[in-house]
């Protein structure tokens, strides 16, 4: 049964990090599964997974900081590097040893840094990655109107600017049509960036993409490298991340597994659940076989 928000964090807990208080829910028994989340989003966008996947897995989802129920500092230096390090702070918090992840959008980029680490340190603690619509190659990521305002110099205007209005109207193209969440659905996102006064600091978060354009050698090497077991599954009727992405993703990386969703697009875990959760089993099931 999905969650509403409110749900969400009352069942979630807290650890800190550099001082500052770090959302996380964790439940259920079984081989750790990490769901990350994207941007602008929060780690309720898994909700409608959960209960299907605490059945099989042990579960544990945050927010980064800066996101969702987590606190958001304003004069903190965002970064992928720090957004890795605070999972790892959270693993070795929860005597977590070896883990599978699943990640959608800037969780893909903080999933292919942590592959670079586990590369570098010559480790084997990542037993399989599954990725969701995401900016996995700088060259095929097309930023969104609200992206490319929020990178440039004034982008802390346009952040203090934001609205329920606004964010839905920019929210929306990121669906087809039959799958789009409904502007209530879409508001109650919203609320979760604006807990904490998040849309403050909107324009520190997005400079990820900027990241991922100084980094590209070293996190798509890290997906042409892998040391574990990794599937593709994306929504391709979206204009971020959708088809093209796919046809790159197969051009750059060995035996590429992909699993495509048509008719859906940016959020595969809100708009097409259950084929999520089948195509994740089979990947699993795949890995075990």
């Amino acid at each position: 049964m999905p969650y509403t928000s409110h749900q969400w964090l009352e069942t979630g807990t807290w650890f800190l990090y550099r001082g500052h208080r770090i959302f996380y829910r964790i439940e259920s028994n079984g081989q750790p599964l990490i769901l990350l989340h994207g941007f602008p989003t929060s780690s309720w966008d898994w909700h409608r997974l959960w209960d299907s996947l605490r059945n099989s897995y042990q579960l544990i989802a945050l927010d980064f900081i800066g996101y969702g129920f987590s606190d958001k500092p304003h004069n903190y230096t965002y970064s992928i590097d720090d957004q890795a390090t605070l999972l790892e702070h959270l693993l070795a918090h929860l005597k977590i040893g070896t883990y599978h992840l699943l990640s959608h959008d800037v969780g893909d980029t903080v999933a292919q840094e942590l592959l670079a680490r586990q590369l570098d340190r010559s480790e084997h603690r990542i037993l399989s990655v599954c990725l969701l619509n995401g900016g996995l190659f700088p060259e095929t990521h097309r930023a969104t109107v609200m992206q490319k305002l929020l990178l440039i110099r004034i982008g802390f205007i346009v952040a203090r600017l934001s609205t329920s209005k606004r964010f839905v109207a920019s929210f929306s193209i990121l669906f087809p049509v039959a799958t789009r969440p409904t502007v209530d659905e879409m508001r109650e996102l919203y609320s979760l960036i604006t807990y904490k006064s998040g849309t403050k600091i909107m324009h520190r978060l997005i400079k990820y993409i900027i990241e991922r354009r100084e980094n590209r050698s070293r996190w798509v090497g890290a997906l042409q490298k892998a040391n574990c077991p990794i599937r593709l599954i994306d929504g391709l009727e979206e204009p971020v991340s959708g088809k093209h992405m796919v046809e790159r993703y197969r051009e750059l990386i060995p035996q590429a597994d992909v699993a495509e969703l048509a008719g859906c697009g940016h959020y595969p875990q809100l708009e097409k659940p259950e084929d999520v959760l089948n195509k994740y089993a089979e990947f699993r099931k795949g890995i075990l076989g």
